[in-house]
């Protein structure tokens, strides 16, 4: 049987946030919590590949007990375990902090053969826990995968499609590999009422920094190695400007523009 594992991120939906001044973090207390979309995608994918190959997917994520309604939902969705890791000595855990952390929990579920997370998280945007939690757990990494194929002969192997700016890169990689997917891989389903009903009723194991035996210097502000300054919202512009002319002289112009605001 294959073994999945998936790490998703609750965040805080887009069009809600709001940043305290005082501490230069987000305000989460009231603001509605959505899955990370892209987290969705690598789910998906783990469930499509249920579908087709014997496989049982376990779902992690790091985060406050309200968290675990995130597990819930990709238990519906047709995940097989969840896991929460809440602790206050995670809070202020940078992308280091982490993936530190998921490879502890990790460790101690036990074997894997694939591992999934989508390419970016929507409100950190670094793309950086994926590649780092592969270094921790000294395994392959393949990022950006807009398209997977396993092949189940011995040895087992994926065959990845990497979306890249201008072009796109296949990748063959023996299991266990780590792989970050993007949105164009696939859609997300909706869980159904028979999930549902199954989900609500199941008991997500909470494991603290004592429960996957991590050092104390290497998770939250502790083992973080970069520290937030300031965070802002980016003043909404109000100014517009219509053009006229050709659509060849509105493209003059335009270029123009952009080139005295040193956009271009």
């Amino acid at each position: 049987m294959l073994k999945i594992i998936v790490c998703i991120k609750q965040v805080p939906d887009t069009s809600e946030i709001k940043i305290n001044p005082q501490t230069n973090t987000l305000i989460r207390d009231g603001v509605p919590s959505i899955i990370n979309p892209f987290d969705k995608n690598a789910l998906e994918e783990a469930i499509k590949i249920k579908e087709k190959i014997p496989s049982e997917i376990s779902v992690i994520t790091m985060g406050p007990p309200q968290a675990q309604e995130a597990l819930k939902e990709s238990l519906a969705m047709g995940a097989d375990n969840a896991y929460l890791l809440s602790d206050r000595n995670f809070a202020g855990a940078d992308t280091w902090a982490t993936s530190y952390t998921l490879a502890k929990a990790i460790e101690k579920i036990g074997h894997f053969d694939l591992i999934i997370l989508g390419k970016q998280a929507i409100d950190g945007d670094t793309a950086q826990v994926g590649p780092e939690l592969a270094e921790q757990l000294n395994i392959p990494q393949i990022t950006y995968v807009k398209k997977l194929d396993l092949v189940m002969e011995e040895p087992a192997k994926i065959i990845a499609e990497r979306l890249l700016e201008d072009c796109t890169e296949t990748v063959e990689c023996r299991l266990p590999v780590l792989i970050t997917v993007t949105k164009e891989i696939n859609e997300p389903r909706h869980p159904s009422l028979k999930g549902v009903l199954k989900a609500k009723k199941a008991v997500i194991p909470a494991w603290n920094k004592e429960s996957i035996f991590c050092d104390d210097d290497k998770i939250g502000l502790n083992g973080s190695f970069t520290q937030v300054m300031k965070i802002f919202t980016p003043p909404v512009r109000t100014e517009r400007e219509t053009l006229s002319g050709t659509p060849e002289e509105m493209s003059k112009i335009l270029v123009q523009k952009l080139k005295e605001r040193k956009i271009i």
